[in-house]
């Protein structure tokens, strides 16, 4: 069964706050470092991102907030330092967090049967990670949406065109996800987060939160 009060907090009944990371394939820099909150009275979500170059005031070789979870190497030691740095910047403590390896999603977005998305531009690039996309509204899978998180040299703000980008397509995904024709995919999903997603949550929070936070996403 799915609980009615999934984390409990000292902030409004119905409402929390998640951090999502996201580390790319080989390493463990957070490339992508999202803070959201959840309102389950409202069925909202609403995510701002952090750049992933955002300066820290750390003695670390790369005093960027991306490095904050691999330089302490990863595990409890890398998501406490990285939760102490968004708290930095946010003002506040997240209630959870979830840190996705990039070939996770991957497989999320398979289980999904893919994802349509309006690609904003050709994106082209081989200097490591290969990415071939054409511009215009098409189904993605699971590699293609790979390619289309990673890429950042053609957006004239670099990384934060990435970032609109990134944030764009998580909408699109989350919200076709919670369409009726995508309910019989629901349990391979939970299941595949539930056995790769490093998160203190339970598998029951996370349906929760998909199920009563996501009529409408921001």
């Amino acid at each position: 069964s799915v609980p009615t009060s999934p984390l409990l907090t000292t902030r409004e009944d119905g409402v929390y706050t998640v951090l999502i990371a996201g580390v790319d394939v080989g390493g463990g820099n957070t490339d992508t470092i999202m803070v959201g909150k959840l309102d389950t009275n409202e069925h909202t979500m609403s995510f701002v991102s952090i750049p992933r170059d955002t300066l820290i005031n750390e003695e670390w070789g790369l005093r960027k907030i991306n490095a904050a979870y691999a330089n302490e190497g990863m595990g409890d030691d890398g998501i406490a330092a990285l939760k102490k740095q968004v708290k930095r910047l946010t003002g506040f403590e997240v209630d959870c967090y979830a840190i996705v390896d990039l070939t996770l999603l991957t497989q999320v977005i398979d289980a999904m049967g893919g994802v349509d998305y309006d690609v904003p531009m050709d994106m082209d690039y081989e200097i490591g990670p290969v990415i071939h996309l054409k511009k215009g509204y098409q189904h993605l899978n699971g590699e293609e949406v790979l390619g289309l998180l990673r890429y950042r040299s053609g957006y004239i703000m670099g990384d934060l065109g990435r970032l609109d980008a990134q944030h764009d397509f998580l909408k699109a995904m989350a919200e076709q996800f919670t369409e009726l024709g995508n309910i019989p995919n629901f349990p391979k999903v939970i299941k595949l987060l539930s056995t790769g997603l490093i998160t203190d949550m339970k598998p029951e929070n996370a349906a929760f939160f998909i199920r009563y936070s996501s009529s409408y996403i921001r």
